[in-house]
């Protein structure tokens, strides 16, 4: 018998935490998602959790691996996700499966975490009485571009600082990386907005504390991510945070942070630089910007004796290009109208 299966007053005498639901959105991730499943599966059994898998439609074998693991064990259920994207999993997850359950832990399918991630999560949960927990997202890599753009994902160049990508002490936060929600409060404010299929987290968290919420960003425990290994994917990845971001701002009507304001100047840079052709100076601005990211990945790679960095300075370009571009695309792209002519 499961914790969410016990009466209240077994609860009680057993000191056991809330019962959880851990879901893991996923897309073609059969490298991953068997070890993925055997590293959460104790803590499903410490934390009375039920484990989601809401894949979105794939065709690599990963559907075998998640069916062969919940034929052995009844806490893992596989859930497909038709509209593929990941609001649209978590939503249809806590929909399906979050009756009964106190908290949400929502685990990347391509990440890293500790052994006791889940644990420490709803330890927090409990210690601070947020109703979300955020954590630092720590970026590793292996090969010569992914290790480039770890490198320029963990650093100020290419972030601008953003709290979440450095590890914390513990802290009250507007935003981070998503780890873990009551579930009461992710129903209340409408769960996440399937319009976005990136930066949904953001425009989540900005409801959240309208709603009066709180945000609490984990100093025990963190994820590691592990970026695209091309340099293409890595600015279709950041094309589509751009968009996400300028949609945030057109929805709820906010102005971007200077941190991200700064490189919404690349995209117009750029489209200025071929006038050179005409003007000389209209080729400054870009030159500037590309010899500062290059510098500073010269730079990083004296200093960690490794030449591979260099291409961090190129890594961080793609990554500004991309979502620079991908915000104005946005930003400028015609609206619907109502009947009234109101976008």
């Amino acid at each position: 018998m499961t914790p969410t299966e016990m009466p209240a007053s077994s609860l009680i005498a057993s000191s056991l935490p809330p019962s959880n639901l851990i879901v893991i959105p996923c897309l073609n991730e059969a490298a991953h998602i068997g070890a993925l499943l055997g590293q959460l599966r104790p803590a499903a059994e410490r934390l009375g959790a039920r484990i989601v898998v809401a894949d979105g439609g794939s065709t690599d074998g990963t559907l075998a691996i998640v069916q062969a693991v919940a034929a052995k064990d009844p806490r893992v259920v596989l859930l497909h996700n038709p509209k593929r994207i990941q609001s649209a999993a978590l939503n249809l997850a806590v929909a399906s499966f979050g009756d009964g359950a106190e908290y949400l832990i929502r685990i990347d399918a391509h990440g890293g975490y500790p052994d006791d991630y889940c644990d420490r999560l709803v330890e927090e949960a409990l210690a601070t009485g947020a109703d979300s927990v955020v954590v630092s997202m720590l970026t590793s890599g292996t090969g010569a571009v992914q290790k480039a753009v770890a490198a320029a994902q963990n650093s100020k160049l290419g972030t601008g600082g953003s709290k979440h990508r450095h590890l914390s002490a513990g802290e009250w936060v507007d935003h981070g990386h998503h780890a873990l929600m009551r579930i009461s409060a992710f129903r209340a404010v409408g769960g996440y907005d399937e319009t976005f299929s990136h930066n949904e987290d953001a425009e989540f968290d900005h409801r959240l504390r309208l709603a009066g919420y709180r945000i609490w960003m984990s100093g025990r425990t963190q994820m590691v991510y592990y970026p695209r290994s091309s340099l293409k994917s890595l600015y279709f990845q950041y094309l589509g945070y751009g968009r996400g971001r300028a949609k945030n701002v057109l929805k709820h009507r906010v102005m971007p942070k200077v941190r991200q304001m700064i490189p919404l100047l690349v995209f117009p840079v750029v489209l200025l630089a071929p006038f050179s052709l005409v003007y000389v100076l209209a080729a400054l601005p870009f030159l500037v910007w590309s010899m500062v990211c290059i510098f500073y990945g010269l730079v990083t790679a004296i200093r960690r004796r490794d030449m591979a960095l260099a291409l961090v300075g190129v890594s961080a370009m793609v990554m500004h290009l991309g979502w620079s571009m991908g915000f104005w695309l946005q930003l400028l792209e015609p609206r619907p109208q109502t009947q009234h002519g109101v976008a």
